[in-house]
């Protein structure tokens, strides 16, 4: 075997190789994305872009922020043209047994049934870690004030950071991009397009992101008309 203009006759090498290759073909984690550098090229010349786009999900403990808490929340990166670059930890923050027990009885169904409730109960991170952690996270990719929040109906998600995570909503532009407003032209404009979305629904946060990110590449590809297009 020529490896770098030698002769390799080494065999561990060979063993090594195998590995990469048995590696290279087994399935995939789901929801993992792997990020990988140019050559020669630094993560942080690579990475911080405007036309970067953060998509982001909470899970609440119910609808009004003035006595309901953020319980779960994560972040996931693209660019303008809908490629994952990177995603967030999935934070589930900490909040007391008296919010918790006093949740409606859908949170109460639909967190016990995730075990999101649970892990919240188990938790020792604070609203003010996690809001730490996102800021970190974003301000590596996006510039600040440079992205929409986006997301499904994202004004509910930016009402409970203005209240308790003003620094990461400080960061992002003030405008939204609610893939729930294409919905709603879509049913009107092209009933077809709308009811062509299959909605998982699994009130995880991170797996409610990815679904928001692929019903706006359907509604790019199917109701969108795109300048190259025309």
């Amino acid at each position: 075997m020529i490896f770098g203009g030698e002769f390799l006759c080494n065999g561990r090498l060979y063993q090594e190789i195998a590995q990469l290759v048995t590696n290279a073909f087994r399935r995939p984690e789901p929801l993992s994305f792997i990020i990988l550098p140019t050559e020669n090229t630094r993560p942080s010349e690579m990475t911080q872009n405007a036309n970067n786009l953060c998509w982001l999900d909470m899970e609440m403990t119910g609808l009004n922020p003035e006595h309901d808490r953020i319980i779960e929340v994560a972040m996931i990166i693209t660019d303008s043209d809908l490629n994952v670059l990177a995603q967030s930890d999935v934070y589930v923050i900490h909040q007391s047994d008296e919010l918790l027990d006093g949740m409606d009885e859908w949170n109460t169904a639909t967190h016990g049934r995730t075990g999101l409730t649970q892990r919240v109960r188990e938790s020792k991170l604070t609203e003010a870690e996690v809001e730490q952690n996102l800021l970190d996270f974003m301000s590596a990719w996006i510039p600040e004030k440079s992205t929409p929040m986006c997301g499904n109906s994202i004004h509910q998600d930016r009402r409970f950071m203005v209240k308790y995570m003003p620094h990461l909503e400080a960061y992002f532009h003030y405008r939204n991009l609610d893939v729930s407003t294409l919905k709603e032209l879509a049913k009107r404009w092209n009933p077809a397009v709308a009811k062509s979305v299959v909605k998982r629904g699994s009130h995880k946060a991170l797996d409610d992101i990815l679904e928001s990110i692929e019903e706006m590449r359907h509604y790019r590809e199917h109701f969108l008309k795109l300048p190259s297009e025309q």
